[in-house]
This record gives structure tokens, C-alpha cells and sequence, in this order.
């Protein structure tokens, strides 16, 4: 008699979602459906639209695949439209690749709470924490992590008191400031500024994204970055070497959304970093506590300035970075001597030894 083979794990890749980084979680799917292991895991496509309709999906990696003339999106036609994964028969762990706002922030992390569905990455508090820029800083300095100057526009500030906001900034920071979405990623909407002429037409920028915003003073240093990998077993976070983007200003100002993910001559990454033995250290450990500090699960990129003296500076940590084969995260642990595949069992491996409900 034939013995029947155990069942494959399935695992729902959820992608595309309602924020403004709709292709760059799409091209993440892409990657991570080209790279998993399909004798291990049976996996299904889920999309979700810019309105917010749930499709299952195509798994043809190359349908998601993001060039400078190509950005992919999930559409109604993208498959058959389901109102719940239970719909698409049963899923053991759900690997949630959306970025920014309806996703990243703890939303879909809670609808998966309380459906009792295992999931790859943050729980809710950490994810909001994690997208809330402003929220983040206070934790990280209520752990005595070190971290940049700032000044946080809210909505109510900025269309009543307008003059007092810019006389705020300019009393309370130093010129160059970077202004930003306080809820967003990818670099969407963000600035950098040189002086007062400029702060009125980046914050307008800044608010087509979140209307909560976020003045960042200009620190001098090298922008490092790191991952960082939740421990097995309920052991301690594992962190990667650090790695370093390395823009060529001639060509863009700072790591803007284009020299991310549409040109290949404005920037390039390293790693590992070229950094002395100690300061990668230091780094390394400043990440785990980043990740520590929100409390967070599964994976984060911690990103932090490194001065000349070899201070260590917070500025942000992403509880689901950009995941593609070529970002920084999955570059980081490939030289840390975990390749990408291995990376994505290792995510979804920590998801199913996680237990459901309080933790």
C-alpha cells in the first residue's frame, strides 16, 4: 500500500495592500515566490488591490516583477475575488509583504490575531510603533537609545498655525532637515531641505502621504544599516553584518525612492560596510536593541547614522523592509552567510514555532 505524503505547509503570500508602496510589496512577492521552496511549502498568492479588494493571484514571479518601466499592481483582474482567506481553503502561516499604512502597522497583523492564523514577522504593537516614526523615537529614547533631533507636525498645527510651526523648526533644528511622512516608507515624500524657503512646500509633500509630519534635523555621519533576525527556540535576536548604501550625490540628493528602486547608477550597497571591527559591533548591537525595544518578532531593518567619533544614532526601524532578492535586508544576511532562500524558511519556520494568542 502507498503511504500518502504528508501535506505540504501552506503559506499565503499577502501582497499589494492600500498604501502608496503598493508595487515595491508587490515586487517583494515576486521575489519571495521565485525563491521559496516548493517541495517544502505549498503556496498561495493573495493580492490585495489599492481599494482594498482581495484576489487570489497570479504566482508567476515575473507578473511582479518592478523596473523603471514597470511597476506592478494587483488589480481586479488579477485573479478571482475571495472576502476571506478561508475561502482559498486552509493556511497554516500567512507572510504578510505589505509595506507602509493597511499593513505594515499592525492592521492586518491584528485581523490575522484574531482570526487565530499564525503570520511571518511583527505582532501589533510593534508594527504600529515600527511605522509610527514619531511613536518610535519616544520608545527608543525611553530605552536610551540615541536619536536625532526632531519636531512633529501634526494636522491641527499645520492648518491652523502655519507661521508658528516654521518658527518651531528653525528654533528647535538646524538646516539641512529631512521632512517626512510620519507613517510611510520607501522614502515616499520625503525631502530634504536646505533652508526656510523650501519647509512650507515639503511639509504640503509630506502630508499627500500621512498628514502627520515628521522635521528631521540633517546629522552628519554614515548611514548604516542592519537586520536582524528573531531568535529560535525563544532565543536572543540575531543580527546581520551591517551594510551601507553608498549614494553618488551628483546624481540624488539622499536615498530617495528612484535611487532605491529604479536606477542602478545613483547608488550602490556594501556589505558588509566597510566599518572597524568595534563600530560594527557597536551597530550590531544598537539594532537588536532597537528591535528589542518595540518589542519585535520575526524580522526588522534597523538603519542608524554612525558619526565620526563612532556614536551610534538611531533614526528608524522597519518591521517589514523591503524583502526583494537585491534589497538590503536579504543582502545583509547573503553575507552573513544565509542565502535567500534559506532566509524566507528561516521567517516562516519562526512564524510556526510562535504561539497563537498572548505573548
Amino acid at each position: 500500500m502507498t503511504e500518502t505524503p504528508p501535506r505540504k505547509i501552506r503559506v499565503a503570500l499577502v501582497f499589494g495592500g492600500r498604501s502608496g508602496e503598493h508595487a515595491i510589496s508587490a515586487a517583494t512577492a515576486g521575489g519571495v515566490m521565485k525563491a521559496i521552496d516548493t517541495d517544502v511549502y505549498d503556496v498561495l498568492p493573495v493580492g490585495i488591490t489599492r481599494e482594498g479588494r482581495w484576489v487570489l493571484a497570479s504566482g508567476d514571479a515575473s507578473r511582479w516583477q518592478l523596473s523603471a518601466g514597470n511597476l506592478p499592481e494587483v488589480t481586479a483582474d488579477s485573479g478571482r475575488e475571495i472576502a476571506s482567506l478561508s475561502e482559498a481553503g486552509p493556511v497554516d502561516v500567512v507572510f504578510p509583504l505589505l509595506h507602509g499604512p493597511y499593513g505594515e502597522d499592525g492592521t492586518i497583523q491584528g485581523l490575522l490575531e484574531l482570526a487565530g492564523v499564525r503570520y511571518v514577522g511583527a505582532g501589533v504593537l510593534a508594527s504600529a510603533v515600527g511605522m509610527d516614526k514619531h511613536y518610535m523615537k519616544l520608545v527608543f529614547a525611553g530605552h536610551g537609545l540615541a536619536v536625532g533631533p526632531y519636531v512633529v507636525v501634526r494636522p491641527g498645527d499645520w492648518e491652523r498655525r502655519q507661521s508658528e510651526v516654521v518658527d518651531r523648526i528653525q528654533a528647535e533644528l538646524d538646516f539641512p532637515v529631512f521632512v517626512k511622512p510620519a507613517r510611510a516608507g520607501s522614502s515616499l515624500g520625503v525631502t530634504r531641505v536646505d533652508d526656510v524657503t523650501g519647509l512650507a512646500d515639503a511639509i504640503e509633500e509630506a502630508r499627500f502621504h500621512d498628514p502627520k509630519v515628521l522635521v528631521e534635523q540633517g546629522l552628519q555621519g554614515r548611514e548604516i544599516e542592519c537586520a536582524v533576525l528573531g531568535g529560535r527556540q525563544g532565543g536572543p535576536p540575531r543580527a546581520s553584518v551591517p551594510g551601507e548604501i553608498v549614494v553618488d550625490h551628483g546624481a540624488a540628493s539622499f536615498y530617495d525612492f528612484e535611487a532605491k528602486y529604479l536606477s542602478d547608477s545613483q547608488a550602490r550597497t556594501e556589505a558588509p560596510a566597510d566599518l572597524p571591527d568595534d563600530v560594527a559591533e557597536r551597530v550590531r548591537e544598537v539594532a537588536v536593541q532597537a528591535f528589542e525595544a518595540i518589542g519585535g518578532e520575526g524580522l526588522s531593518r534597523v538603519d542608524v547614522f554612525v558619526a565620526r567619533d563612532g556614536e551610534v544614532v538611531v533614526n528608524e526601524i522597519n518591521t517589514m523592509p523591503g524583502f526583494t532578492p537585491i534589497s538590503m535586508y536579504s543582502k545583509m544576511w547573503e553575507a552573513s552567510g544565509l542565502s535567500y532562500t534559506e532566509l524566507v524558511d528561516e521567517l516562516i519556520q519562526l512564524a510556526l514555532e510562535r504561539p497563537l494568542g498572548l505573548r
